[in-house]
């Protein structure tokens, strides 16, 4: 049985801390710099190591720093650079952080209640101000201290952009090993900063397209065993249970969850043709949606599930089409250069992301769901497979450089100025990102 994981895990979630006796909180939010040229500046941050508990207090931090510098929007003061270990309880000296080039600074503690449960507490303080700006604690199992700091960084990262949080996410993907004619593909799940790696199937079939539920801790993805038919499963991680889906004659293709976690829309073949059809969960009742003579494929669901984005090559080559829930209304939304595949739609649902192949490449890139607004955020000679993160900023592809190498996963933001590594154990694919865990079913 996989181990739970979800937001029960916290005994008492974001409860803010007296601050009184300190700095009063502060209304408006840091903000960020441009330097010449109009260049955008991460903003220069301290996360000063947590006070208590042996090394747990670095760890958490540390966790922190790197969560910070890898979403772009921060850069991590060097300890070098501290004027001074602050203390949790007391005011820093501003005038000191300021000349060391600091905007804002974390602190914090970590130590356990008489029940041997973890208590973890940070504040964020405004340098250029002198005020607080955040401070809650965290109360938790002690083998939770990881989530913890991920908590802490969404925490941290939404206050100062605005943005909603991202570090307290899972990922799942196709893990890839043994030379490339004959790969072993596991479907495995790690935390966003690819740590706690697990595997959810051995590698006795092959898995391909795994989708997470933006609700619930569900994924569904594509499994086969040699000679047969592809088959759509659903796994929970929180049981450990696996449904196959349906028992169609022909291959399924491309699942992916509704909003709500109880429909899956997918692409079924026909022949040599293929349409999307819609899955209720709880009935198993299945309902057509399109009905063409050309491949319809690769579903997703807008936000608000009224609509789906698919592709269809109906037109003569791969492009990018809406309609409504129904089937209705099915309109083209790609004009530009080239071939559109693998749509997903934004969780904030003002973005479409897309893969689109020109000119011997494949980019990354998004439009506006009308289609307007078309933007590349990467290209190269093999990137696939967006899929977004939680508060719509970022999107997580795989990227393959050709010859015997493989798959290493990458993450950029919408403006195409951030673009990290995603650490994994070997060679992967197919990602796709968790809702987050604390606010997953």
């Amino acid at each position: 049985m996989i181990t739970r994981f979800v937001s029960r895990f916290l005994v008492a979630l974001a409860v803010v801390l007296p601050m009184a006796v300190l700095v009063p909180a502060a209304q408006a939010q840091l903000s960020f710099r441009v330097g010449p040229g109009g260049q955008f500046q991460p903003m220069p941050i301290a996360i000063a190591d947590f006070s208590g508990e042996g090394d747990l207090g670095q760890r958490v931090s540390g966790i922190i720093t790197n969560n910070l510098q890898r979403s772009g929007y921060f850069a991590p003061l060097d300890k070098s650079r501290f004027p001074e270990r602050p203390s949790f309880d007391a005011a820093p000296r501003f005038d000191a952080w300021k000349m060391a080039g600091a905007q804002a600074l974390v602190t914090g503690r970590v130590s356990r209640d008489p029940s041997g449960r973890l208590r973890a507490e940070f504040r964020l303080w405004d340098i250029e101000s002198g005020q607080q700006l955040a401070g809650q604690q965290y109360v938790t199992d002690a083998n939770f201290w990881r989530r913890v700091g991920h908590i802490i960084s969404d925490a941290v990262y939404t206050k100062v952009t605005g943005f909603g949080g991202f570090f307290d996410t899972r990922m799942v993907f196709v893990d890839e090993s043994g030379p490339k004619e004959h790969r072993r593909k596991r479907l495995a799940i790690m935390d966003q900063d690819g740590a706690n790696v697990r595997y959810l199937t051995q590698g006795d079939t092959s898995v391909v397209a795994p989708r997470y539920s933006p609700a619930t801790q569900d994924i569904t993805y594509m499994s086969q065993v040699e000679g047969q038919q592809p088959r759509v499963q659903v796994i929970n991680l929180e049981s450990g249970s696996r449904q196959v889906l349906g028992n169609f004659p022909d291959m399924a293709s491309s699942p992916r969850f509704g909003p709500e976690g109880q429909r899956i829309v997918m692409s079924l073949q026909q022949g040599g043709n293929a349409n999307i059809f819609m899955m209720n969960l709880g009935s198993q009742a299945t309902t057509r949606l399109t009905s063409t003579g050309a491949i319809d494929t690769s579903p997703s669901f807008s936000p608000d599930g009224k609509q789906i984005v698919f592709e269809s090559d109906r037109g003569g080559k791969q492009q990018i089409y809406v309609m409504n829930v129904d089937g209705s209304d099915q309109r083209r939304i790609s004009f530009g250069d080239g071939s559109y595949s693998q749509p997903a739609w934004s969780p904030r649902g003002d973005y479409i992301a897309f893969t689109k192949q020109r000119a011997g490449g494949f980019a990354i890139g998004i439009m506006k769901p009308d289609g307007s607004g078309e933007r590349i955020l990467t290209e190269g000679f093999h990137n696939e497979s967006p899929t977004w993160a939680p508060n719509g900023q970022y999107i997580l592809f795989f990227r393959d450089p050709g010859g015997q190498a493989g798959g290493k996963l990458y993450m950029v933001d919408i403006t195409g100025r951030v673009e990290q590594p995603v650490p994994t154990p070997s060679f992967a694919s197919d990602p796709t990102w968790s809702p987050l865990l604390s606010e997953a079913r």
